[in-house]
């Protein structure tokens, strides 16, 4: 069964469990660097965004893949009523079973993949950050995005960055006055000042993000 984590070994890292650990990431980094202050006057209280971890999370994550989040819910909503969110309902189920409930081609192979690699979901909650993305991005059809986000919002990890995220890209355009959208590589070298709180970081630019598409008229 998934769950919140309440500890890790050392090796993890420092673990946002609270909203209070969010306030606390915020305020450092407001105070290294005032344009991440004037965001947050801006966006206000940032969400805690905690997750459950563990098999069907990651599943959920590859139901979501190019489709619209009333479309993933509703696949989502299939695979609960079929019984096909666990690793053993997913190995014992045929192709037609998976595809009855919503799911591609592409996406049956995938958490047909997931199921297979046998993953120690609760082996992740002590690992290094770089060993779980590692880990994750061995499955057909998990990429490196999609581990990042699994880290910073499953596991709780307080200091991982997701740099390919377009929104998180074009916030960060728009907050530090870039003269273009930084690349992957670009932003991930300007993430790196924001240690230990990345996933704070990331957590102001996404508000930000809505609140500078907001006052554009953009929907």
């Amino acid at each position: 069964m998934a769950s919140f984590i309440t500890s890790a070994a050392p090796e993890a890292g420092r673990i946002i469990h609270s909203d209070a650990c969010v306030t606390e990431g915020a305020a450092w980094l407001a105070d290294h660097d005032p344009r991440f202050a004037e965001a947050l006057i801006q966006c206000g209280p940032l969400p805690l965004r905690r997750r459950p971890d563990g098999f069907g999370r990651l599943l959920s994550a590859i139901v979501s893949q190019q489709v619209s989040v009333a479309s993933a819910k509703a696949i989502w909503q299939r695979l609960l009523d079929a019984q096909l969110t666990t690793r053993e309902e997913v190995v014992s189920a045929s192709e037609d079973d998976l595809r009855a409930a919503g799911l591609s081609r592409q996406k049956i192979r995938y958490s047909i993949a997931l199921a297979e690699e046998e993953i120690d979901f609760e082996a992740l909650r002590n690992m290094p950050t770089e060993a779980v993305i590692k880990v994750l991005t061995k499955v057909t059809g998990v990429g490196v995005w999609t581990a990042e986000i699994y880290a910073m919002f499953s596991l709780g990890r307080a200091d991982v960055f997701a740099p390919g995220d377009l929104a998180l890209q074009e916030a960060a355009k728009d907050l530090f006055d870039l003269p273009a959208r930084p690349s992957e590589r670009e932003l991930r070298k300007l993430a790196e000042a924001w240690s230990p709180w990345r996933s704070v970081a990331a957590r102001i630019l996404w508000a930000y993000y809505h609140v500078a598409k907001d006052r554009e008229g953009i929907r």
